[in-house]
């Protein structure tokens, strides 16, 4: 069982922003707006909206308040269409505000100054920033030209990079030639070439096998930590956050709904741990039934979801029961405690639209 809804923090937790040591990204109450025009069916009502158009307004984003550290991780958390790329998109000056302010470096974003445009990448998983029908090496010296890198550093950085990614072989090859994650690889150096001090990833491991997304995982641990980086990262890949985050923020309808610790998620929103016994044999109704939890039986292996407060007077018992080869307990799943609050905010949307009308 997940605590319901209700018990969701809005917005940051304010312990977590006291705790923040030399804030990189300071975000008060940044909202984004968008009009969008609503075209109807039909050649009768497509002429009548050359006149009269509806239109509606959809809010990206909702008063967010956000601050990250110098050298933080942080995964941003949310179903599609909760505000995540637009928030990055915000904190790396691509798009405006509607209202609010945010500071990244020290600088406004929208404002687009130059300095702050040497200091920090941004990577989105769905878009490419290297030339596609060039080599990637052509791409790098680009970037060298931009970023006006001296060649020396310039040389010494690309070569760091592509060592640790395993990827010398792959820059003189023209890019429409590679495979996604070769791609991805790529992509990752280039941003990381002018040395940024704050990253903004947009799903970087999207549509990618589990060796690639495993090597990015290495290669973006191993950089942060070298570099005191400052990393947001949005992801649907529940082994992107386990692997790299320690603190999540959770994100549904352009609101922040937590914003904690990864540790504290799981321990906050499940009330329950997971127990697995593999059996010698496929166990009988009785079996089943005398374990007295809510059991799945998958052949002999029996997997029972028991309260977290009463694992350790349970399992002595239970190890005590003749039969049982081997035996497990975990922590709910991260992807199944995320689904979760998704489904608790979307009943909570549906319900306050059915009071509405």
């Amino acid at each position: 069982m997940i605590f319901p809804y209700t018990l969701l923090m809005h917005n940051s937790d304010p312990s977590v922003a006291a705790a923040v040591s030399d804030p990189v990204i300071c975000v008060e109450g940044l909202a984004k707006e968008y009009r969008v025009f609503d075209k109807p069916e039909g050649l009768a009502a497509s002429v009548r909206a050359l006149f009269h158009r509806t239109s509606r307004v959809v809010e990206a984003v909702k008063g967010v308040n956000l601050t990250v550290g110098r050298g933080e991780f942080v995964a941003l958390l949310g179903p599609n269409g909760a505000g995540k790329t637009t928030l990055l998109k915000l904190l790396s000056g691509i798009v405006t505000p509607s209202r609010g302010t945010a500071r990244v470096l020290g600088h406004v974003p929208w404002e687009r100054a130059d300095d702050f445009r040497r200091r920090f990448a941004l990577v989105m998983g769905q878009r490419n920033q290297l030339w596609w029908d060039l080599p990637a090496a052509e791409s790098f010296r680009l970037h060298q030209e931009i970023y006006r890198l001296e060649p020396a550093r310039f040389e010494r950085t690309r070569d760091e990079l592509v060592d640790m990614l395993g990827v010398r072989r792959l820059i003189l090859q023209p890019v429409r030639e590679l495979s996604l994650g070769e791609r991805m690889k790529l992509e990752l150096v280039a941003a990381l070439l002018h040395e940024p001090e704050v990253l903004f990833l947009d799903e970087p491991t999207i549509g990618l096998d589990v060796v690639a997304q495993h090597t990015i995982h290495d290669f973006l641990r191993g950089v942060q930590s070298r570099r005191q980086m400052t990393v947001v990262l949005t992801t649907h890949y529940m082994k992107d956050v386990a692997a790299l985050c320690e603190r999540v923020v959770v994100i549904t309808r352009g609101d922040i709904l937590y914003d904690g610790s990864l540790a504290e998620i799981v321990d906050r929103f499940t009330t329950h741990k997971i127990v697995t016994l593999e059996l010698d044999e496929v166990p009988d109704k009785a079996t089943i039934e005398r374990f007295g939890f809510p059991c799945e039986c998958r052949g002999p292996q029996v997997i029972m979801r028991i309260d977290r407060n009463r694992i350790a007077e349970v399992l002595p018992e239970i190890l005590g029961s003749a039969g049982i080869r081997d035996v497990s307990v975990e922590d709910v799943p991260l992807e199944e405690i995320v689904a979760e609050l998704f489904r608790s905010d979307a009943r909570e949307a549906a319900a306050s639209a059915g009071a509405a009308s």
